[in-house]
Parts: C-alpha cells; sequence; structure tokens
C-alpha cells in the first residue's frame, strides 16, 4: 500500500527527530558518554527546571540546564554552545590542563578554586608553593593579557576527570545522576588521596549540585570546592540586568588582568554594593570581584540574577557553611555573568592574608568535606 506523502513526511521527521535523540545520547565527550537527566513540566503558571546535561568525561562539568517558562518555552540557564559545539571545543581544541571547561556551562572545581601564585618553575609549566611546611607543586596554566602578567595556578585539578560509577536514578520529584572521581594525588600535585563525589538532583522548583571531597590517603590536605557557571542572560540586554550579592565585605585585588588579591578587605561601596534586595544593575561595569562577610538568611548564602527585560530570574543558594566568598566574573562584552559560590579567598596559601583564616579546609585521613548549592528560577 502506498502512503500519502503527508505520512510519509511525518515519518521522515521522526526518524530524523529518533536519529538525533540516538546520536545525542551516544555522543562522548571527554571519552565518556554525555548523561542528561529530564522531567516535563507540567505547570502553566510558574517556571519549572525541565534537564540537565552533564559531562562525566570532564569532572560531571554541567554543560547545560534547561528551565521551562510558561509562555516562552525553554531556556537556556547556562551559556554554552550546542553539544557538537562543546564536543570541538573541548575534544579537539582544548589545553593539555583542560583549561576551556571553565568557559562554558559550569565546571567543578577541586582542590582549589581561583587563582594561586607560586614560584614558576624555569620551563614555566609548573609553579611551587607552602601549605603548613609542605611544599605543592601545581600547573601554571594561567596568565593574563598585559606584558607583565604573572603565570599561576587556577581552577583546580580535575577539569580532565573521568568520573566512575556513574548512576541515573529515579527521584520522587525528577531525577539525579551521581559519580565518583578517584583522584588520587592528584596526578602528583597534591599531599594527599582524594575521592570526590558528586550528585546532580533535577526537579521542578530546583537543581541541586553537591560534592563531597574525602581523603582517602595516609596525609592531611588542604581542600577547598567551588564552581564557575556561566549563568544566561536571555534578553540579552546586560546593562539592564541585575545583580544581588549579600556580601559586606570586598576583597581588593591588583587589577583587573593578574586579579590577585593584595590581602587587603573593605566594606562594600559603590558599584561593589549589590546588597540591595532587587539587585543592582551590571550596567557596563566589569567585574572579576570576591565578596565575603556574607549575609546568610534562612540558612542561605543567596545571589540573583535577574534579567527585567526577559521577565527571568535565577536564584543561586549556597548551602554549606564552609562557603566562605562568592567570586563574580561579569565583562561588560558578554551576554553571561559567572557566580561563584566557594569556600576559599583567592590565593589561600599567599603571605599577604598575614595568617588569616582563607577558607581552606584541613582534611585529615578518612575525613571529608561538603559543598552544596542549588538554583532556582523564578519570574520577577
Amino acid at each position: 500500500m502506498k502512503l500519502p506523502v503527508r505520512n510519509l513526511v511525518l515519518l521522515s521527521i521522526m526518524a530524523s527527530f529518533m536519529a538525533s535523540a540516538r546520536a545525542q545520547s551516544d555522543m562522548e565527550i571527554g571519552g565518556q558518554k554525555v548523561v542528561t537527566i529530564s522531567r516535563k513540566a507540567a505547570s502553566t503558571t510558574k517556571p519549572e527546571f525541565t534537564s540537565v546535561t552533564v559531562l562525566p568525561g570532564r569532572g560531571m562539568e554541567l554543560l547545560q540546564i534547561t528551565a521551562n517558562f510558561p509562555g516562552k518555552g525553554s531556556i537556556d540557564v547556562l551559556a554554552s554552545p550546542d553539544m557538537a559545539a562543546a564536543k570541538e571545543m573541548l575534544d579537539v581544541k582544548d589545553t593539555p590542563n583542560g583549561d576551556l571547561a571553565y568557559r562554558l556551562g559550569s565546571v567543578f572545581l577541586v582542590p582549589y578554586p581561583n587563582r594561586i601564585r607560586g614560584k614558576l618553575s624555569a620551563d614555566g609549566q609548573t609553579l611551587t608553593t607552602e601549605w603548613k611546611g609542605h611544599t605543592i607543586t601545581l600547573p601554571a596554566n594561567n596568565i593574563g593579557k598585559n606584558p607583565d602578567a604573572e603565570r599561576h595556578a587556577m581552577h583546580g585539578l580535575i577539569l580532565k576527570s573521568k568520573t566512575d560509577d556513574v548512576k541515573v536514578t529515579k527521584t520522587a520529584g525528577g531525577e539525579q545522576v551521581t559519580g565518583v572521581i578517584h583522584a588520587g594525588d592528584f596526578n602528583g600535585h597534591w599531599l594527599s588521596k582524594t575521592d570526590i563525589s558528586i550528585t546532580i538532583s533535577l526537579t521542578a522548583d530546583s537543581v541541586d549540585a553537591t560534592v563531597v571531597a574525602h581523603n582517602v590517603g595516609g596525609e592531611a590536605e588542604p581542600i577547598s570546592i567551588g564552581w564557575h557557571p556561566y549563568f544566561n542572560l536571555p534578553s540579552g540586554d546586560r546593562t539592564q540586568v541585575k545583580i544581588h550579592i549579600p556580601g559586606e565585605q570586598l576583597a581588593l585585588i591588583d587589577g583587573y588582568d593578574n586579579v590577585f588579591p593584595t590581602g587587603k578587605l573593605e566594606p562594600v561601596k559603590g558599584q561593589f554594593d549589590l546588597r540591595a534586595p532587587d539587585g543592582v544593575a551590571l550596567a557596563t561595569n566589569f567585574y572579576d570581584d570576591n565578596w565575603s562577610k556574607i549575609d546568610w538568611k534562612n540558612g542561605a548564602a543567596t545571589v540573583k540574577v535577574i534579567d527585567p527585560a526577559a521577565k527571568y530570574g535565577v536564584a543561586i543558594e549556597g548551602l554549606s557553611p564552609e562557603i566562605k566568598t562568592i567570586q563574580m566574573y561579569a565583562p561588560p562584552t558578554q551576554k553571561f555573568v559567572a557566580i561563584e559560590h566557594q569556600f576559599n579567598f583567592a590565593d589561600p596559601f599567599s603571605k599577604v592574608w598575614g595568617g588569616m583564616d582563607t577558607g581552606m579546609v584541613t582534611l585529615k585521613p578518612g575525613q571529608s568535606t561538603k559543598w552544596h548549592v542549588r538554583i532556582k528560577v523564578f519570574i520577577p
């Protein structure tokens, strides 16, 4: 029997869709299959999360989070390229250290977020710093653009880590994905051995990210945990986007090229006072700054990104007491803002801090520490 043309077209579209779905489900980045957890939106009056795409081959990096806004449809919560472009970026164009990973979506940063300075090796590839009399050698994987810029270490040691025991399970309100990174001594760069357990949970109301670092070695070690999420600005009009950061204190830096802390902390003022409940407009201001002395409310250190033109808002709640600082990176030429809840101040081993507690957690053998952040979306 000859099928009508209309049916043939529908069959062709369905076949194409199924082939695309199969291709996506079989896509590998970092040598492991991409994982997407999802749920169907049910509400016609409030926004709901619908999916999270995770890269186990790249340290459980979040490639994308989507949410359904009634009347608008699906919105990308994170600023990332599509899957094919992400694969090209991470599998073909990336550095040996995996530095392009923190230029899209959200990568997890362990055992240190932010910058660390030290004595540079003769070949410029590594640097050494000290913690409690122990020498730590790190990749010198970042440098500013100015002629006098100083090469330094940045954003941890799991940017290219593979994840074991990856599992997707149904939950009462959606799905979750878990995995373990057996980081060991981070390829010789750290003092003990560490297992990192990561859980990403999806429900209608929230996306939760939890990272637990466990010292499975025989020596004490310093640990800090953070992430580097690029939050999308759906309207594309960055100047009118408002930011709320409940931090009373700003860490002074040597400028926006090196972005090294001076060790001085001062009360927020001017463009850095972002404590207004409804946020303060980004305007054309550049930010790559660190806030501390955080005002916790209802057990959370909550930052808000509000895009009035898009009638869109996202709240980022830090839920672990170990979170001491919030870093924001917001270049005026980009349509994203990075909001980074982290344990520590930048360059935490530096003498500029004068012996101050810089937020690094000391883990003795057998001990663990947890970082937990929750994302919510809302209509402002």
